[in-house]
Protein backbone atom coordinates (compact mmCIF):
# COMPACT_ATOMS: atom_id res chain seq x y z
CA UNK A 1 0.00 0.00 0.00
CA UNK A 2 2.84 1.91 0.48
CA UNK A 3 3.76 1.80 -3.33
CA UNK A 4 -0.13 2.88 -3.89
CA UNK A 5 0.75 6.15 -2.16
CA UNK A 6 3.57 6.43 -4.00
CA UNK A 7 2.03 6.75 -6.99
CA UNK A 8 -0.81 8.77 -6.31
CA UNK A 9 0.38 12.30 -6.82
CA UNK A 10 2.54 11.30 -9.59
CA UNK A 11 0.13 9.48 -11.79
CA UNK A 12 -1.68 12.31 -12.85
CA UNK A 13 1.00 14.07 -14.09
CA UNK A 14 2.32 11.08 -15.57
CA UNK A 15 -0.85 10.76 -17.50
CA UNK A 16 -1.64 14.28 -18.54
CA UNK A 17 2.28 14.82 -19.52
CA UNK A 18 0.28 12.47 -22.79
CA UNK A 19 -1.86 15.55 -23.42
CA UNK A 20 -5.54 13.45 -22.71
CA UNK A 21 -8.21 14.55 -21.15
CA UNK A 22 -9.01 14.33 -17.34
CA UNK A 23 -11.55 11.91 -18.31
CA UNK A 24 -8.74 9.82 -19.44
CA UNK A 25 -6.58 10.51 -16.80
CA UNK A 26 -9.10 9.57 -14.55
CA UNK A 27 -9.30 6.41 -16.16
CA UNK A 28 -6.05 5.22 -14.95
CA UNK A 29 -7.45 4.82 -11.64
CA UNK A 30 -10.62 3.38 -12.44
CA UNK A 31 -8.17 0.57 -14.64
CA UNK A 32 -6.98 -0.20 -11.67
CA UNK A 33 -9.91 -0.32 -9.64
CA UNK A 34 -12.17 -2.53 -12.42
CA UNK A 35 -9.01 -5.23 -12.35
CA UNK A 36 -9.23 -5.61 -8.69
CA UNK A 37 -13.22 -5.88 -8.97
CA UNK A 38 -13.19 -8.61 -11.39
CA UNK A 39 -10.47 -10.73 -9.65
CA UNK A 40 -11.63 -10.85 -6.27
CA UNK A 41 -13.98 -13.79 -5.95
CA UNK A 42 -11.54 -15.93 -8.93
CA UNK A 43 -8.64 -14.83 -6.69
CA UNK A 44 -10.64 -16.52 -3.43
CA UNK A 45 -11.79 -19.38 -5.33
CA UNK A 46 -7.83 -20.39 -5.96
CA UNK A 47 -6.69 -19.29 -2.50
CA UNK A 48 -9.60 -22.31 -1.51
CA UNK A 49 -8.04 -24.62 -4.02
CA UNK A 50 -4.45 -24.53 -4.16
CA UNK A 51 -3.72 -22.24 -1.37
CA UNK A 52 -2.80 -19.03 0.00
CA UNK A 53 0.76 -18.81 -1.05
CA UNK A 54 0.52 -18.58 -4.53
CA UNK A 55 -1.67 -15.32 -4.48
CA UNK A 56 0.96 -13.63 -1.60
CA UNK A 57 3.69 -14.67 -4.41
CA UNK A 58 2.49 -14.32 -7.55
CA UNK A 59 0.34 -10.98 -6.75
CA UNK A 60 3.68 -9.18 -6.12
CA UNK A 61 5.55 -10.70 -9.07
CA UNK A 62 2.08 -9.53 -11.34
CA UNK A 63 1.80 -5.99 -9.93
CA UNK A 64 5.54 -5.81 -10.60
CA UNK A 65 5.25 -6.24 -13.99
CA UNK A 66 2.50 -4.11 -14.11
CA UNK A 67 4.60 -1.51 -12.76
CA UNK A 68 7.53 -1.51 -14.63
CA UNK A 69 5.10 -1.50 -17.59
CA UNK A 70 3.90 1.58 -16.16
CA UNK A 71 6.55 3.46 -16.11
CA UNK A 72 7.81 2.46 -19.66
CA UNK A 73 4.29 3.25 -21.28
CA UNK A 74 5.04 5.42 -24.35
CA UNK A 75 1.21 6.65 -24.95
CA UNK A 76 -2.06 6.36 -22.87
CA UNK A 77 -3.85 3.41 -23.82
CA UNK A 78 -0.49 0.60 -22.65
CA UNK A 79 -0.56 2.94 -19.44
CA UNK A 80 -4.27 2.07 -18.85
CA UNK A 81 -3.12 -1.85 -20.01
CA UNK A 82 -0.48 -1.58 -17.08
CA UNK A 83 -2.83 -0.01 -14.81
CA UNK A 84 -5.03 -2.94 -15.17
CA UNK A 85 -2.28 -5.51 -14.61
CA UNK A 86 -1.02 -4.23 -11.69
CA UNK A 87 -4.98 -3.89 -10.20
CA UNK A 88 -5.12 -7.18 -11.21
CA UNK A 89 -1.88 -8.44 -9.35
CA UNK A 90 -3.23 -6.16 -6.38
CA UNK A 91 -6.58 -7.80 -5.64
CA UNK A 92 -4.48 -10.91 -5.92
CA UNK A 93 -2.42 -9.98 -3.07
CA UNK A 94 -4.86 -8.07 -1.32
CA UNK A 95 -7.07 -11.22 -0.92
CA UNK A 96 -4.74 -13.74 -0.14
CA UNK A 97 -3.30 -11.59 2.67
CA UNK A 98 -6.78 -10.77 4.25
CA UNK A 99 -7.13 -14.61 3.93
CA UNK A 100 -3.90 -15.32 5.24
CA UNK A 101 -4.85 -13.21 8.64
CA UNK A 102 -7.60 -14.48 9.29
CA UNK A 103 -6.07 -18.50 8.96
CA UNK A 104 -3.43 -17.40 11.47
CA UNK A 105 -6.01 -16.10 13.88
CA UNK A 106 -8.37 -17.44 16.38
CA UNK A 107 -12.35 -16.61 16.98
CA UNK A 108 -11.23 -13.97 19.10
CA UNK A 109 -8.65 -12.45 17.46
CA UNK A 110 -9.95 -11.59 14.27
CA UNK A 111 -10.53 -8.14 14.76
CA UNK A 112 -7.20 -7.01 16.14
CA UNK A 113 -5.33 -9.12 13.06
CA UNK A 114 -7.12 -7.41 10.75
CA UNK A 115 -7.06 -3.97 12.55
CA UNK A 116 -3.38 -4.22 12.13
CA UNK A 117 -3.57 -5.21 8.81
CA UNK A 118 -5.05 -2.09 7.95
CA UNK A 119 -3.04 -0.23 10.33
CA UNK A 120 -0.08 -0.78 7.88
CA UNK A 121 -2.58 0.28 5.01
CA UNK A 122 -2.91 3.36 6.36
CA UNK A 123 0.75 3.85 7.09
CA UNK A 124 1.54 3.43 3.76
CA UNK A 125 -1.23 5.04 1.70
CA UNK A 126 -0.04 7.89 4.18
CA UNK A 127 3.57 8.19 4.16
CA UNK A 128 4.02 6.92 0.34
CA UNK A 129 3.08 10.61 -1.68
CA UNK A 130 5.88 12.22 0.35
CA UNK A 131 8.22 9.42 -0.71
CA UNK A 132 6.46 9.18 -4.43
CA UNK A 133 7.18 13.25 -4.50
CA UNK A 134 10.65 12.88 -3.42
CA UNK A 135 11.24 10.46 -6.37
CA UNK A 136 9.55 11.72 -9.34
CA UNK A 137 10.96 15.57 -8.47
CA UNK A 138 15.34 13.86 -7.96
CA UNK A 139 14.91 11.10 -10.60
CA UNK A 140 11.64 11.66 -13.00
CA UNK A 141 8.07 10.81 -13.11
CA UNK A 142 8.95 7.41 -14.16
CA UNK A 143 11.14 6.36 -11.32
CA UNK A 144 7.87 5.62 -8.84
CA UNK A 145 6.96 3.52 -10.53
CA UNK A 146 10.27 1.80 -10.76
CA UNK A 147 10.55 1.69 -7.05
CA UNK A 148 6.89 0.08 -6.48
CA UNK A 149 7.78 -2.86 -8.74
CA UNK A 150 11.19 -3.21 -6.99
CA UNK A 151 9.29 -3.48 -4.12
CA UNK A 152 7.27 -5.46 -5.08
CA UNK A 153 9.47 -8.27 -6.17
CA UNK A 154 11.29 -7.84 -2.85
CA UNK A 155 7.56 -8.48 -1.47
CA UNK A 156 7.02 -11.46 -3.55
CA UNK A 157 10.40 -12.97 -2.28
CA UNK A 158 9.90 -12.58 1.34
CA UNK A 159 6.46 -14.56 1.12
CA UNK A 160 8.85 -17.05 -0.79
CA UNK A 161 10.66 -17.84 2.03
CA UNK A 162 9.11 -17.03 5.16
CA UNK A 163 5.57 -17.56 4.66
CA UNK A 164 4.27 -20.82 4.93
CA UNK A 165 0.74 -22.57 3.22
CA UNK A 166 -2.31 -21.86 5.99
CA UNK A 167 -4.99 -24.14 3.86
CA UNK A 168 -6.96 -26.12 5.99
CA UNK A 169 -6.91 -29.79 5.48
CA UNK A 170 -10.40 -30.67 3.74
CA UNK A 171 -12.67 -32.21 6.46
CA UNK A 172 -15.20 -35.29 5.71
CA UNK A 173 -18.56 -33.29 5.40
CA UNK A 174 -20.88 -36.36 6.88
CA UNK A 175 -18.24 -36.08 10.17
CA UNK A 176 -18.46 -33.87 12.81
CA UNK A 177 -17.34 -34.58 16.09
CA UNK A 178 -17.82 -32.74 19.58
CA UNK A 179 -14.36 -31.91 19.42
CA UNK A 180 -15.08 -30.69 16.29
CA UNK A 181 -17.42 -28.91 17.37
CA UNK A 182 -16.05 -27.16 20.33
CA UNK A 183 -12.64 -26.34 18.04
CA UNK A 184 -14.33 -24.38 15.13
CA UNK A 185 -14.54 -21.31 14.84
CA UNK A 186 -16.99 -19.24 16.11
CA UNK A 187 -20.35 -17.91 13.71
CA UNK A 188 -22.57 -14.90 14.49
CA UNK A 189 -25.69 -16.89 13.82
CA UNK A 190 -27.44 -20.15 15.38
CA UNK A 191 -27.81 -21.62 11.85
CA UNK A 192 -24.78 -21.16 9.58
CA UNK A 193 -25.39 -21.82 6.03
CA UNK A 194 -23.48 -23.36 3.59
CA UNK A 195 -20.83 -21.20 1.78
CA UNK A 196 -19.44 -21.14 -1.83
CA UNK A 197 -18.24 -18.84 -4.04
CA UNK A 198 -22.09 -18.21 -5.07
CA UNK A 199 -24.34 -19.55 -2.64
CA UNK A 200 -22.98 -16.55 0.30
CA UNK A 201 -25.65 -14.67 -1.99
CA UNK A 202 -27.82 -17.03 -0.45
CA UNK A 203 -27.14 -15.35 3.05
CA UNK A 204 -29.13 -12.56 4.33
CA UNK A 205 -26.56 -11.86 6.78
CA UNK A 206 -24.24 -12.02 4.19
CA UNK A 207 -25.72 -9.82 2.04
CA UNK A 208 -26.73 -7.35 4.88
CA UNK A 209 -22.66 -6.73 5.28
CA UNK A 210 -22.11 -6.31 1.90
CA UNK A 211 -24.59 -3.51 2.07
CA UNK A 212 -22.78 -2.13 4.39
CA UNK A 213 -19.25 -2.20 3.16
CA UNK A 214 -20.47 -0.87 -0.16
CA UNK A 215 -21.71 2.24 1.87
CA UNK A 216 -18.44 2.61 3.71
CA UNK A 217 -16.39 2.29 0.35
CA UNK A 218 -18.60 4.69 -1.28
CA UNK A 219 -18.45 7.29 1.00
CA UNK A 220 -14.76 6.86 0.94
CA UNK A 221 -14.85 6.91 -2.87
CA UNK A 222 -17.42 8.75 -3.55
CA UNK A 223 -18.17 11.78 -0.86
CA UNK A 224 -14.50 12.21 0.76
CA UNK A 225 -12.17 11.79 -2.15
CA UNK A 226 -14.35 13.41 -5.20
CA UNK A 227 -16.92 15.32 -3.81
CA UNK A 228 -15.89 16.64 -0.34
CA UNK A 229 -12.15 18.43 -2.12
CA UNK A 230 -14.93 20.13 -4.55
CA UNK A 231 -17.32 21.36 -1.84
CA UNK A 232 -14.68 22.56 0.64
CA UNK A 233 -12.35 24.20 -2.19
CA UNK A 234 -15.84 26.28 -3.45
CA UNK A 235 -17.97 26.63 -0.87
CA UNK A 236 -14.94 27.53 1.59
CA UNK A 237 -12.48 28.54 -0.54
CA UNK A 238 -9.56 26.05 1.25
CA UNK A 239 -6.44 26.38 -0.65
CA UNK A 240 -4.54 22.69 -1.71
CA UNK A 241 -2.27 22.74 1.00
CA UNK A 242 -5.22 23.40 3.32
CA UNK A 243 -7.05 20.50 2.21
CA UNK A 244 -4.04 18.57 2.71
CA UNK A 245 -3.55 19.24 5.81
CA UNK A 246 -6.75 18.35 6.68
CA UNK A 247 -6.79 14.87 5.13
CA UNK A 248 -4.02 14.20 6.69
CA UNK A 249 -5.23 14.88 10.19
CA UNK A 250 -8.40 12.83 9.28
CA UNK A 251 -5.77 10.06 8.51
CA UNK A 252 -3.79 10.09 11.35
CA UNK A 253 -7.51 9.94 13.54
CA UNK A 254 -7.68 6.74 11.47
CA UNK A 255 -4.71 5.38 12.47
CA UNK A 256 -5.04 6.21 16.26
CA UNK A 257 -8.42 4.66 16.42
CA UNK A 258 -7.61 1.61 14.22
CA UNK A 259 -6.04 -0.02 17.15
CA UNK A 260 -8.95 0.21 19.71
CA UNK A 261 -11.22 -0.35 16.82
CA UNK A 262 -9.68 -3.97 16.85
CA UNK A 263 -10.11 -4.72 20.16
CA UNK A 264 -13.83 -3.76 20.36
CA UNK A 265 -14.42 -6.28 17.56
CA UNK A 266 -13.08 -8.63 19.30
CA UNK A 267 -14.58 -7.88 22.67
CA UNK A 268 -18.21 -7.31 21.68
CA UNK A 269 -20.59 -8.58 19.29
CA UNK A 270 -19.35 -7.68 15.84
CA UNK A 271 -22.67 -6.49 15.45
CA UNK A 272 -22.58 -3.89 18.66
CA UNK A 273 -19.82 -2.47 16.79
CA UNK A 274 -21.13 -2.14 12.86
CA UNK A 275 -24.33 -0.86 13.51
CA UNK A 276 -23.41 2.05 15.53
CA UNK A 277 -20.44 3.23 13.39
CA UNK A 278 -22.44 3.03 10.23
CA UNK A 279 -24.93 5.01 11.76
CA UNK A 280 -21.74 7.73 12.84
CA UNK A 281 -20.63 7.12 9.57
CA UNK A 282 -24.53 8.36 8.27
CA UNK A 283 -24.74 11.14 10.49
CA UNK A 284 -21.62 12.47 10.21
CA UNK A 285 -21.56 13.08 6.23
CA UNK A 286 -25.62 14.34 6.92
CA UNK A 287 -24.02 17.22 8.62
CA UNK A 288 -21.54 17.36 5.93
CA UNK A 289 -24.44 18.02 3.64
CA UNK A 290 -25.95 20.49 5.50
CA UNK A 291 -23.20 22.36 6.63
CA UNK A 292 -23.43 26.36 6.60
CA UNK A 293 -19.92 26.81 8.21
CA UNK A 294 -16.67 25.32 7.92
CA UNK A 295 -16.05 24.94 11.42
CA UNK A 296 -19.95 22.35 11.46
CA UNK A 297 -18.57 20.94 8.41
CA UNK A 298 -15.67 19.57 9.53
CA UNK A 299 -16.86 18.22 12.84
CA UNK A 300 -19.15 16.01 10.17
CA UNK A 301 -16.02 14.76 8.33
CA UNK A 302 -14.19 14.16 11.69
CA UNK A 303 -18.09 12.53 12.89
CA UNK A 304 -17.87 10.48 9.86
CA UNK A 305 -14.08 9.35 9.96
CA UNK A 306 -14.03 7.85 13.62
CA UNK A 307 -17.16 5.84 12.58
CA UNK A 308 -15.35 4.56 9.72
CA UNK A 309 -12.25 4.18 11.28
CA UNK A 310 -14.30 1.89 14.50
CA UNK A 311 -15.96 -0.16 11.77
CA UNK A 312 -12.86 -0.88 10.12
CA UNK A 313 -12.14 -4.58 11.52
CA UNK A 314 -15.48 -5.47 11.93
CA UNK A 315 -16.96 -6.45 8.90
CA UNK A 316 -14.51 -8.44 7.63
CA UNK A 317 -14.52 -10.35 11.06
CA UNK A 318 -18.18 -10.89 10.57
CA UNK A 319 -17.71 -12.58 7.34
CA UNK A 320 -14.59 -14.75 8.76
CA UNK A 321 -17.43 -15.98 11.19
CA UNK A 322 -20.18 -16.96 9.26
CA UNK A 323 -17.52 -19.51 7.26
CA UNK A 324 -15.67 -22.32 7.68
CA UNK A 325 -12.32 -21.91 7.05
CA UNK A 326 -11.96 -23.98 3.80
CA UNK A 327 -14.86 -21.57 2.36
CA UNK A 328 -13.08 -18.39 3.63
CA UNK A 329 -11.78 -17.76 0.58
CA UNK A 330 -14.81 -17.50 -1.59
CA UNK A 331 -16.12 -15.69 1.06
CA UNK A 332 -13.68 -12.82 1.35
CA UNK A 333 -13.36 -12.51 -2.50
CA UNK A 334 -16.95 -11.52 -2.58
CA UNK A 335 -17.00 -9.81 0.37
CA UNK A 336 -14.15 -7.71 -1.07
CA UNK A 337 -16.01 -7.00 -4.54
CA UNK A 338 -18.68 -5.23 -2.73
CA UNK A 339 -16.32 -3.00 -1.23
CA UNK A 340 -14.83 -2.58 -4.95
CA UNK A 341 -18.07 -1.78 -6.71
CA UNK A 342 -18.46 1.17 -4.31
CA UNK A 343 -15.30 2.61 -5.35
CA UNK A 344 -15.72 1.80 -8.59
CA UNK A 345 -19.29 2.98 -9.08
CA UNK A 346 -19.60 5.60 -6.22
CA UNK A 347 -17.14 8.40 -7.92
CA UNK A 348 -19.19 8.28 -11.34
CA UNK A 349 -22.77 7.92 -9.82
CA UNK A 350 -22.51 10.85 -6.78
CA UNK A 351 -20.10 13.12 -9.58
CA UNK A 352 -23.37 12.59 -11.52
CA UNK A 353 -25.67 13.80 -9.20
CA UNK A 354 -23.69 16.55 -8.50
CA UNK A 355 -24.33 17.59 -11.76
CA UNK A 356 -27.08 17.28 -12.13
CA UNK A 357 -28.89 18.36 -8.28
CA UNK A 358 -26.06 20.09 -5.95
CA UNK A 359 -23.12 18.96 -4.31
CA UNK A 360 -24.81 18.93 -0.90
CA UNK A 361 -27.64 16.96 -2.02
CA UNK A 362 -25.01 14.23 -3.57
CA UNK A 363 -23.63 13.88 -0.26
CA UNK A 364 -26.56 13.73 1.31
CA UNK A 365 -28.07 10.76 -0.98
CA UNK A 366 -24.78 8.97 -0.05
CA UNK A 367 -25.51 9.41 3.80
CA UNK A 368 -28.82 7.95 3.43
CA UNK A 369 -27.66 5.26 1.48
CA UNK A 370 -25.17 4.59 4.89
CA UNK A 371 -28.19 4.74 7.37
CA UNK A 372 -30.29 2.07 5.09
CA UNK A 373 -27.32 0.08 5.07
CA UNK A 374 -27.13 0.45 8.79
CA UNK A 375 -30.36 -0.05 9.42
CA UNK A 376 -31.13 -3.44 7.26
CA UNK A 377 -27.74 -5.14 8.99
CA UNK A 378 -29.04 -4.41 12.51
CA UNK A 379 -32.83 -6.01 11.18
CA UNK A 380 -31.26 -9.14 9.15
CA UNK A 381 -28.36 -9.90 11.95
CA UNK A 382 -31.01 -9.13 15.35
CA UNK A 383 -29.97 -12.85 15.94
CA UNK A 384 -26.22 -12.50 15.69
CA UNK A 385 -25.59 -10.12 18.62
CA UNK A 386 -23.83 -12.94 20.72
CA UNK A 387 -20.34 -12.23 21.50
CA UNK A 388 -18.11 -14.45 18.74
CA UNK A 389 -16.41 -16.55 21.03
CA UNK A 390 -19.38 -17.45 23.20
CA UNK A 391 -20.37 -20.40 20.90
CA UNK A 392 -19.16 -22.50 17.91
CA UNK A 393 -21.52 -24.17 15.20
CA UNK A 394 -19.93 -26.26 12.42
CA UNK A 395 -21.64 -26.40 9.46
CA UNK A 396 -21.76 -29.08 6.70
CA UNK A 397 -20.14 -27.85 3.11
Amino acid sequence: MAGQGVISPVLPLFADAFGVSTTMIGATITAFGLARLFTNIPAGALADRNGRRQLLIGGPLITAVGMFASGLAPSIWPLLGARFIAGFGSALYMTGAQIYLLDIAGPAQRGRFIATNQAALLVGLGFGPALGGLLAGRFGLEAPFFAVATSAVVTAIYGYLRLPETLPRRRDPKVVTDTDQASSPATTCSQAPSFNRWSALASREFLAIGFVTVGVFSIRAGVRQTLVPLKLNQTFGLEVDELGILFTALGVLGLVLIWPAGWAADRFSRRLVIVPTALAIAAGMALVSVATTLTIFIVGLAISAVGSSITGPAPAAFVADLVEPEQRGAAMGLYRTFGDLGVVLSPIVSGWLADATSLSVAIGANAAFMGVAAFVFWGVSSGSSTPPVSTTVRFNS
